[in-house]
């Protein structure tokens, strides 16, 4: 079945070809031996992996010895330099088997990503080579016990002393904190007032004196990809550890975030289209009375409402990722609407290709259970999607009250307020 999973000719809405993708000759030969790897390894392994929810080592040292958990690292430092949108490509792959595997390709780049963009040179020479080859590995500190998409009210403090910071707080939900030997971690000035301005970055080492990692807290989905929790007790981080000039901590957030949703929207999008593959060639080979099920009306309408939304978010997703690339200035938003749209699309049809499959959907002999319990993830890491709605309705909102009244409106719309 593991060959068949992936051929070209049978693979529903394939995104080969697709008139938003614009690949050149060595990025395409990149996607092609990601593909290859997918089927003849890392799909083979994801059922493993999903099965204990401890680090997936084969995985990661897959991906290190292929040179992909660097794909979105310069050059220079031992990355292939690639582009969101075939960041985006990579991603949407692999996830059509392993989430774990994907998400380690989206938290490597995402911590490795304010390195790149705020350290000094010193610091980039010394840690991203280490990070590109996977001899070391750095996760984001970000989220707190009462601050998630909330930047404005982080509560850890970088006291300033001679030499550098102390840092001390409480990170909570930090992916793959067990496996990493720096963090990126986004504090604020003591004393300082709610909001963003005063927030810093810094890299953190693992056997800092006053950082403790707790045990891995045990969870739902997403096995292969431990998380836990950070305790700094008046950590010193020196001065060339700092990344970026004072207050440009919310920009490096900002960027890692963005980057991070548009790879969640991949992950969604990879795993409906995974599912989506298994459902329909298990309808075509499931017989009831000597007919195939695919045979049946409602069947086909099943997939067919699936199908036709994949294909819509797929346009979404790819659009993201050219603004990115880009440079857009309203690429946030369009982040919002991707991870938001992707991942709440992912939740419903990997239900619904579980149901088509019945009973054998609900074994773990099948991967629909844990593409399930992966989706929820999705719906929930890196802003959920309620706060992506709100982000999306306030920035719609703003911009509605900036246009003109709207051409066919034939009252006052002063009247509106009255």
């Amino acid at each position: 079945m593991t060959g068949a999973l992936f051929e070209e000719d049978i693979m529903p809405l394939s995104a080969d070809h697709h008139p938003f993708v614009d690949l050149n000759a060595e990025e395409s030969a990149v996607l092609a031996r990601v593909r290859q790897l997918v089927a003849d390894q890392i799909g083979p392994m994801a059922n493993r992996v999903g099965r204990e929810d401890a680090f997936a080592w084969d995985t990661f040292r897959l991906l290190s010895r292929e040179g992909l958990i660097a794909n979105g690292f310069p050059r220079e430092y031992g990355g292939m330099g690639a582009t969101m949108m075939l960041r985006t490509r990579i991603v949407e792959e692999i996830a059509r088997t392993c989430s774990a595997t994907a998400a380690m390709l989206v938290g490597t780049d995402g911590s490795a990503s304010a390195i790149v963009a705020a350290g000094s040179q010193s610091l980039k020479r010394e840690v991203l080579p280490l990070l590109a080859s996977g001899e070391r590995q750095c996760a984001f500190a970000l989220t707190e016990p009462q601050a998630g998409s909330d930047l404005g009210n982080l509560k850890t403090v970088a006291r300033p002393v001679e030499g550098g910071v102390r840092v001390s707080g409480v990170k909570k939900f930090i992916t793959r904190a067990n496996v990493s030997d720096y963090f990126v971690v986004v504090a604020r000035e003591p004393g300082s007032p709610p909001g963003t301005r005063h927030l810093m970055s810094y890299l953190v080492d693992r056997d800092s004196a006053g950082l403790a990692v707790s045990a891995d807290a045990p969870k739902m989905g997403w096995y292969g990809l431990p998380i836990a929790e950070l305790t700094f007790e008046d950590v010193f981080v020196p001065l060339e550890r700092q990344l970026g000039e004072r207050g440009v901590g919310m920009a490096i957030a900002q960027d890692l975030l963005l980057r991070a949703r548009i790879s969640h929207a991949a992950i969604a999008l990879g795993r409906m289209s995974g599912a989506l593959q298994i459902a329909a060639q298990y309808t075509g080979k499931r017989y009831v009375r000597g007919q195939p099920i695919s045979d049946h009306q409602g069947i086909q309408w099943m997939l067919a409402e699936m199908g036709a939304r994949i294909e819509a978010v797929r346009c979404v997703v790819y659009a993201t990722a050219r603004r990115y690339d880009r440079g857009d200035a309203d690429v946030a938003l369009h982040g919002s609407i991707a991870k938001l749209l992707a991942t709440d699309l992912s939740m419903k049809v990997s239900i619904e290709c579980l149901q088509l499959l019945g009973a054998n959907g609900y074994l773990k002999d099948y991967p629909l259970e844990r593409f399930v319990r992966d989706a929820k993830f999705n719906q929930i890491g890196e802003g959920t999607s309620e706060i992506h709605k709100n982000i999306i309705g306030a920035e719609l909102a703003k911009r509605a009250a900036q246009m003109p009244p709207h051409p066919c409106l034939e009252i006052d719309p002063a009247v509106f307020a009255a």
